[in-house]
């Protein structure tokens, strides 16, 4: 099922706490991911809120859409966005990282409603996606499946090879969301192992390539609703900024895993919160 879209406002709003989600509960924690986790905050919102099929009641509905969260490391993004959807309490928000918590460090499809697939080391999402996307087909199921990979990830060869298996599958239910940051584990990716052209590598290998601003809330639904009609599998190049809607965290590598003291968490969620007019008294902020 899918509920009617919220107004962008809305999405916007949520996006907004889903940021805010995401300060606390790595503050919380003392470690995790907080700068690939605020670039997908948007990307995650426009998907669980206005564009996937999806039931929080029934996680394991056979219909739903699928969601691969190959950037597994960015996870307190998706945990945030399951929870304000209703597939997890707002308590398992405070466990992030906790031995036997339903929010490991890394999604555990085994532990968390509306994970689909683990994730861990990079590269393997899309492939999994690909898998999910291919069964649909098998099976007679109109479900989509879509992915979020890293722009780091890139440079893992099993990207590639899915990358080159799923035009020649004709995947047109396969849609891949490029979170491109910019910035991976220690450095910005083009000083590590330089990825550009992206686009142009893309449709060699078939794809067809949309780029958007990854934070124009318009944009993003716009490029996702479009995809439903593609006649093969579509990549998305959302370029985005690591740390976005936090000032000292944006484009900068430290916060690519590095948890904010408890100055710099009120700090973030007060800008914020004062960036999207959420009201100080706002009960799920820092």
């Amino acid at each position: 099922m899918q509920n009617p879209r919220p107004a962008l406002a809305e999405l916007e709003r949520i996006a907004a706490q889903v940021r805010c989600d995401i300060v606390r509960m790595i503050h919380t924690a003392g470690q995790g991911h907080p700068g690939g986790s605020l670039s997908a905050a948007d990307i995650l919102t426009a998907l669980y809120f206005g564009v996937m099929r999806i039931d929080p009641a029934r996680p394991h509905w056979e219909d739903r859409d699928r969601f691969v969260l190959s950037k597994g490391h960015a996870c307190p993004a998706w945990y945030a966005v399951l929870m304000r959807r209703g597939y997890l309490g707002v308590e398992c928000l405070g466990t992030l990282r906790c031995l036997d918590s339903l929010l490991q460090g890394h999604p555990d499809m085994v532990k968390t409603p509306g994970v689909d697939m683990t994730a861990g080391s990079l590269g393997h999402g899309l492939s999994a996606a690909l898998g999910m996307a291919l069964a649909a087909r098998i099976t007679g199921r109109d479900y989509r499946t879509w992915v979020i990979i890293g722009d780091g990830e890139m440079q893992e060869g099993s990207i590639w090879e899915a990358a080159l298996a799923a035009p020649n599958l004709k995947l047109a239910n396969l849609t891949v969301i490029l979170d491109r940051n910019r910035i991976q584990n220690d450095d910005f990716v083009e000083r590590i192992m330089p990825i550009e052209p992206v686009a142009d590598k893309w449709k060699a290998f078939g794809w067809a390539v949309h780029e958007i601003d990854g934070h124009d809330m318009a944009a993003i639904v716009d490029a996702l609703e479009g995809t439903k009609s593609a006649s093969g599998p579509t990549l998305i190049l959302a370029r985005t900024v690591k740390g976005k809607g936090v000032s000292f965290m944006e484009n900068n590598p430290y916060w690519h895993g590095n948890a904010p003291n408890s100055e710099q968490a009120l700090a973030a969620c007060a800008e914020i919160r004062a960036a999207a007019g959420l009201p100080e008294e706002d009960n799920n902020a820092c």
